[in-house]
C-alpha cells in the first residue's frame, strides 16, 4: 500500500494512454463496500470482453479493497479499481484507491433532475473501459447546460444509457429498459430490476426512441453513486409530476441498500 501520490503509472504506458484498461466503481458506506462481488466479477467480464489477460482473481481483489478500507479507516468512500493491460497477463497492472464520494443533491429524489442527450454509441457495451472520452465529452456538455447527465442515443434515435447511469421509462406498473445488448449491464441495475419485479412490477426490454418520451408516465437512472435518480426533464420535454409507484420503488432500495 502505498499513498496516492507516488503511486504512479508510466507516461510511456501505451496500453493506459491508449485506453486498455477496465474499472469499477464501488459504494462505500458505514464501512462497507456494497455489491462488491457483483463489481469484481463485471470488473473480469469488462477484461474479458477487451481480451485483457490478468492474473488476478475477482476474490484476490475483493481482499485487496477490504484492505484499503480497513487501512484507511473509512466509513463512505468510493473505491475506484482499475486494471491495465499489458502485452502479456503478468504486465496486467492493478490499481485500487479511496476517492471523495459523489452525492445527489437530496432536492432532486423529490424534484427529478434534467438530462440533455449526446449521439454516441459504445463499441463495447458490457465492457466498462478506460476508453472514456466521448463519455466524458458528453458529460462535460450536459454540465455545461445544467444537467446531472447526458443520455447517449443511438444512431436510430433510441436512448442507451446515460454516460454513468442506466436508463429506464415508467408506464402504470411497468418498467422498460433499452435492449441490454445495446448497455452497460449496471450493478445497481440489476439489483432494482429484482427489487422491482418482488414488488410486482413487470419488465420489458425494448428500445426506447427519444421521440417516445411522451408516451411514458416517468423516467428515471440507476447507478452506483445515485442509486435510483427520477429524471424531471430531457432537452425541452418535461415530465409530469413523480408517481407513486416510483417514489415507493426509491424508497424501498434505498433502505434495502443500507441494510444489506
Amino acid at each position: 500500500m502505498l499513498p496516492i501520490a507516488p503511486a504512479t503509472v508510466l507516461v510511456a504506458s501505451i496500453e493506459y494512454s491508449y485506453g486498455y484498461g477496465v474499472y469499477e466503481t464501488i459504494r462505500v458506506s458505514h464501512g462497507i463496500a456494497r455489491f462488491v462481488d457483483e463489481h469484481c466479477r463485471r470488473l473480469d467480464l469488462s477484461a474479458q470482453a477487451i481480451g485483457l489477460e490478468h492474473g488476478y482473481q475477482p476474490s484476490e481483489i475483493e481482499q485487496y479493497i477490504t484492505d484499503i478500507i480497513t487501512a484507511n479507516e473509512v466509513e463512505t468512500c468510493n473505491i475506484k479499481v482499475l486494471l491495465i493491460g499489458g502485452k502479456a497477463a503478468a504486465d496486467a497492472e492493478l490499481y485500487i484507491l479511496c476517492l471523495a464520494p459523489y452525492f445527489v443533491e437530496r432536492k432532486l429524489y423529490k424534484t427529478g433532475c434534467h438530462c440533455t442527450t449526446y449521439e454516441y454509441e459504445r463499441v463495447y457495451p458490457h465492457a466498462k473501459t478506460l476508453n472514456m472520452l466521448p463519455s466524458y465529452l458528453a458529460y462535460r456538455d450536459a454540465a455545461k447546460n445544467g444537467a446531472h447527465d447526458s443520455l447517449l442515443i443511438n444512431r436510430r434515435g433510441e436512448i442507451t444509457e446515460g454516460t454513468r447511469s442506466n436508463f429506464f421509462t415508467l408506464k402504470d406498473n411497468t418498467i422498460y429498459s433499452p435492449p441490454e445488448e445495446d448497455i452497460l449491464l449496471g450493478v445497481t441495475r440489476d439489483h432494482v430490476l429484482k427489487l422491482a419485479k418482488e414488488q410486482g412490477f413487470e419488465i420489458v426490454h425494448r428500445p426506447i426512441p427519444l421521440d417516445s418520451l411522451s408516451s411514458y408516465d416517468a423516467a428515471f437512472l440507476t447507478s452506483t453513486s445515485a442509486k435510483i435518480l427520477p429524471i424531471r426533464s430531457v432537452n425541452d420535454f418535461t415530465f409530469g409530476e413523480l408517481t407513486l409507484p416510483l417514489r415507493n420503488l426509491i424508497h424501498l432500495f434505498s433502505a434495502m441498500h443500507e441494510s444489506n
